[in-house]
């Protein structure tokens, strides 16, 4: 099937981007004023604020893959494309298990090079679900992280004191641009990058399918 321009990956994430920018904006501003650590944690992580680009994932998945089957884009049998996302979710929790009954710590930069590896794995399971989304979730993925790595690389040179600079308990001593690779370039490229395909991924597949039998009994 020829592809709808609305539907093209870059046209479809455009506003999502630029709305996700702006939650990453308004983030880093919270946490440099001291605003509430309910809406702006400076934890490690985040620490599960209400103000954070994470929450979005589901909301614009189901967003795109409504999108997507209005077009008339298919994932095929609903059944084998959330087996396919289901696994993909499945394989990093799984790995990390492993790798602690191997005893890996799971605080070691080694435990987030298999968490790296795996994410990978994850993404390419969960490519197969549903490609056309796949692609769409991978792009909005990649237009949400850069710029929170950018944000990280000043945050971490700057010793913001923020959530963006703040290593995981139990982490080694990091410095400088080592420092950035392994709490920020390295997750964000590919454990955030799994994260968005995966769980925007489930979330789309449903409203698709949703989409699809609304657009047949119209």
């Amino acid at each position: 099937m020829s592809e709808d321009a609305s539907t093209r990956p870059g046209r479809l994430i455009l506003v999502p981007a630029i709305i996700t920018l702006a939650v990453t904006l308004l983030r880093l501003v919270g946490e440099l004023q001291g605003w509430s650590p309910r809406f702006f944690s400076k934890e490690a992580g985040g620490g599960g604020a209400l103000v954070g680009i994470a929450w979005l994932v589901p909301v614009f998945g189901a967003w795109f893959g409504w999108k997507l089957a209005r077009s008339g884009e298919r994932a095929g049998s609903l059944g084998r494309a959330l087996g396919l996302t289901i696994l993909a979710f499945a394989l990093l929790p799984a790995s990390g298990f492993v790798a602690g009954k191997l005893g890996v710590d799971q605080t070691s930069v080694a435990m987030l090079l298999i968490f790296a590896v795996i994410s990978v794995a994850g993404l390419a399971v969960a490519f197969l679900a549903w490609p056309a989304l796949g692609r769409v979730l991978l792009a909005y993925g990649l237009a949400a992280r850069i710029p929170v790595v950018l944000v990280m690389l000043a945050a971490i040179l700057g010793n913001w004191g923020t959530h963006y600079d703040v290593p995981p308990p139990g982490a080694p001593e990091m410095s400088g641009l080592w420092k950035w690779f392994v709490i920020g370039v390295l997750p964000q490229m590919t454990v955030w990058l799994w994260f968005t395909v995966v769980i925007g991924g489930l979330f789309g597949i449903v409203a698709g399918a949703i989409a699809r039998r609304g657009r047949a009994s119209a």
